[in-house]
Parts: structure tokens; sequence; C-alpha cells
């Protein structure tokens, strides 16, 4: 499926959270916690400011990105789960 963000919205794919502790304690699926890092799948082509000038992006497709733990809407894309969120939830691009 396409899907393309509008303004400054970005959507990001949850990153694999690992099933196990670093002393080999499997962690159940209701006890691990929502992923705060993900890759980005596409970005909007960004707000407008007040004199209908674009304000770039400063994410791009394919960055690592954190964000808080309660930002942006989960959806489901092809069965996989994403989130969609402003360009302001993100705290910063790792890498």
């Amino acid at each position: 499926m396409r899907f393309t963000p509008l303004n400054d919205y970005v959507l990001v794919l949850h990153v694999k959270v690992e099933e196990k502790t670093f002393g080999g304690i499997i962690i159940p699926d209701k006890a691990k916690e929502k992923p705060q890092e993900g890759k980005v799948v596409a970005v909007g082509p960004g707000r407008k400011n007040r004199n209908g000038d674009r304000i770039a992006m400063e994410v791009k497709t394919g960055d690592t990105v954190t964000f808080g733990k309660y930002a942006g809407t989960e959806i489901k894309i092809d069965g996989v789960d994403h989130i969609i969120m402003k360009e302001d939830e993100i705290f910063c691009i790792i890498g």
C-alpha cells in the first residue's frame, strides 16, 4: 500500500523489541514496553509558515529516530504496526 504523510507528519516503523533480558529471562508480550525507537518510512513535505512557504523536514526516509512513549497514533499498514506522528514529537536522529 502506498502511504504519503501530509504536512509535517512522519510515518515510523517500530523497531523489534528484545525478547530476552541480558540474563536470559524471556519477557512475555504483555510485559514488553512499547518501542521508543523506530525507522522513518515516509515523511511529509513539511509544514507551511505564515507566508505560505514550506519549512523543510529535518528527518528523512531511512533515519532511525527516538520518540516519546505516548507519541503519535498507532496504525497498521499491510498488517505491520507503524506510528504516524508530527516531526515535533521526535527527540533525535540516531546515527
